[in-house]
């Protein structure tokens, strides 16, 4: 099962990713890891650094990729994002997002994806 969810996890960020890059954001980092959480994406568009959370579910049987963006998570993306940001000395504006993608049964297509901005 692990297995199962890792292979998932890293399908939705390819999906993710393409999705962003064709709206424009130029991705310059991808799993970055602090002491607080792990940031999938980080990407700029315009002067705007922004910190990308991806949740991929294969149905919304337990719930939707939307609700586990618990408020626990978002604490620890905040913190991972200011991390980030004093490393590369960034003064410039920053947000959070966050990529929400629903694959169908076998994995092979999108059913829904949902890009939600500044969400903490």
């Amino acid at each position: 099962m692990k297995e199962f969810n890792l292979k998932t996890g890293q399908l939705g960020e390819k999906i993710a990713k393409e999705y962003l890059e064709k709206k424009g954001y130029k991705i310059i980092d991808q799993n970055y890891r602090t002491k607080f959480a792990e940031i999938d994406l980080i990407a700029k568009k315009g002067e705007e650094l922004i910190f990308i959370e991806i949740r991929t579910k294969t149905s919304n049987l337990f719930g939707s990729p939307e609700e586990s963006l618990n408020p626990r998570k978002l604490r620890k993306l905040f913190f991972s994002a200011k991390s980030y940001a004093s490393r590369i000395g960034w003064s410039g504006p920053f947000r959070i997002d966050a990529v929400c993608v629903v694959l169908d049964q076998t994995n092979n297509t999108v059913e829904k994806i949902n890009h939600y901005q500044n969400i903490c």
